[in-house]
């Protein structure tokens, strides 16, 4: 790599060289050589060219002199923010395109070199935080980049309103904002610096630290907002609608919606754990690992339990609920988690035992009625003979479910918690629903296996019980016994068509081929023709 850039600086001068030295062979004399470079274009590509790696050069000798070698992260945030900027500024050309030349190109080029450098400066003091250790090289190289740095935009911003008021209305105004955006950056880098040096200073952590942080978070995003929205109203006043801020200004706004978010949590994830969470017992702390995550130190007192049974420090939770409001062991949303119990509820029922349904509420409930024996249960068409039984053996009556209408706020708590006890509860009345499912599904296949065993002269015993169901007179018990409706007992079989019989024709030619739906639809044929005979003969006889 630095080879590589070695080569592109000795080739760029080299063209620089030999583009100037051909103007002025040509020329003779200064002035008409400046003349000369600047109405050629080839000329001028040159010198952008030389321009740019001149740039480079001295950022690379300014970041060695304040940030040494810099991180992984750091570049690629550098990278990833550049093309944003190179972009917005693209757009910018488009909107002052009037203004184009190299004094503007020149200063578009200083705002991208101060804005890389307040970025870098803003991920090295967040990396503050999180380095074990900070030597005073650290404190004196970031100290001198931010008043260098705030020197600089402050100078920008007096030109910019220095040069609007004598001139009028110019590309200025995108300097003086951006400058001034620039130097509400470094008012939060500089707020960040002193809060980690005085945090570094003291042994035990400073719970106010984070606090303070969300609530400048906030401030400095509500400043941004108020100049974005501000520029924006004055470039659609003076020129046309500033494309090129839009981005920036939506993630400003997003930014403080989130610390605003932020703030809003914490203080009531906070408030929870001061008034709902319960101090953890010694008895607790001694079941549990008696280590806190967070700090990694021994807990022996003011400790709190969390509504999923994990146990840390106070003062370690408040601080961790200011960033983010999960459990640091399970990531349980605290806001979201039903409130724990009290203890006069834990002691009533034992933390590893399941609720137990409530009898009383059982009692009001009405529950299905328990499967018949095998010896209650009556043939499926009397006067014949008991089918095989395939496998027939009735399942014991099933559990009776807890009756979830009746029950107290208190054990619907227990159901709906996050405890051991709760889950248990839970997952005994899916037990209970489940029995009772397999239960009727077992019951269910034992009566399609009776009916698919049923023998083919079922139909001459259905047809002669029917009959003797009914007690006809005897006019019409020997009208009956000479019209010839009575279906002969033969394996093969045709139904008479009549008006209410709407299935087709059919033979049966061997009884062990016949399927049990085309014998379940012949006895319903059957019996329909013969209500429509006996209703025609009644109607005869009145």
């Amino acid at each position: 790599m630095k080879m590589k850039a070695v080569v592109a600086t000795v080739i760029s001068l080299a063209l620089t060289t030999v583009v100037i030295g051909n103007a002025y062979y040509q020329k003779k004399q200064f002035y008409p050589s400046v003349v000369y470079l600047t109405n050629s274009n080839p000329s001028m590509a040159v010198m952008y060219l030389q321009a740019f790696i001149l740039v480079l050069l001295v950022g690379k000798i300014l970041r060695k002199i304040f940030f040494g070698q810099l991180r992984p992260a750091e570049f690629e945030h550098l990278i990833e923010r550049s093309w944003f900027a190179i972009t917005e500024t693209c757009l910018a050309f488009t909107v002052f395109r009037d203004d184009f030349n190299p004094k503007f190109i020149a200063l578009f080029t200083l705002l991208l070199f101060l804005k890389a450098f307040h970025w870098l400066a803003e991920d090295r003091v967040d990396y503050m935080e999180r380095s074990p250790v900070i030597g005073w090289l650290f404190h004196i190289r970031i100290l001198s980049l931010l008043m260098l740095l705030a020197q600089a935009d402050l100078y920008f911003i007096h030109h910019a309103y220095a040069f609007t008021a004598t001139k009028g209305p110019s590309v200025q105004l995108v300097f003086g904002f951006e400058y001034s955006i620039l130097i509400i950056m470094i008012v939060n880098i500089l707020i960040k610096y002193l809060l980690h040096a005085i945090d570094s200073r003291w042994e035990a952590p400073w719970e106010s630290k984070a606090a303070v942080l969300l609530y400048t978070e906030l401030a400095i995003n509500f400043l941004k907002v108020l100049l974005y929205v501000g520029f924006v109203a004055v470039m659609v006043r003076i020129y046309t609608l500033p494309l090129f801020a839009f981005r920036p200004m939506y993630e400003t706004m997003r930014s403080f919606k989130k610390a605003y978010n932020d703030v809003v949590l914490s203080r009531r994830a906070i408030r929870n754990m001061n008034t709902l969470y319960p101090d953890a017992t010694a008895a607790e702390l001694a079941a549990a690992d008696n280590e806190c995550i967070i700090c990694r130190e021994e807990m022996h007192s003011g400790a709190k339990k969390l509504p999923c049974n994990h146990i840390f420090h106070a003062a370690c939770l408040r601080l961790w609920f200011q960033r983010q409001q999960t459990c640091p062991t399970c990531r349980l949303n605290v806001l979201r988690a039903p409130a724990p119990e009290p203890a006069n509820a834990n002691a009533q029922a034992p933390p590893n035992a399941p609720h137990a349904p409530n009898a009383n509420a059982n009692a009001n409930v009405p529950h299905a009625p328990p499967p018949p024996s095998a010896a209650a249960v009556p043939p499926p068409f009397p006067n014949m003979p008991p089918p095989p039984m395939m496998g027939w053996g009735l399942p014991p009556p099933p559990p009776r479910p807890a009756a979830l209408a009746s029950l107290s706020a208190d054990e619907l708590r227990r159901l709906e918690g996050t405890e051991r006890r709760n889950v248990e509860a839970r997952l005994q009345l899916l037990r209970e629903i489940q029995a009772m499912l397999d239960a009727s599904v077992l019951l269910m296949q034992q009566y399609s296996n009776v009916v698919a065993n049923l023998p083919l002269n079922c139909n001459t015993v259905a047809t002669q019980t029917d009959l003797n169901r009914t007690e006809p007179s005897p006019e019409a018990s020997v009208k009956v016994k000479t019209e010839p409706d009575v279906v002969p007992t033969t394996s093969t079989y045709k139904p008479t068509p009549g008006p209410s019989t709407s299935r087709d024709d059919f033979t049966t030619d061997d009884a062990d081929t016949t399927s049990p739906d085309s014998f379940r639809d012949s006895i319903d044929a059957d019996a329909e023709e013969l209500r429509r005979r006996r209703l025609q003969k009644f109607t005869t006889e009145k």
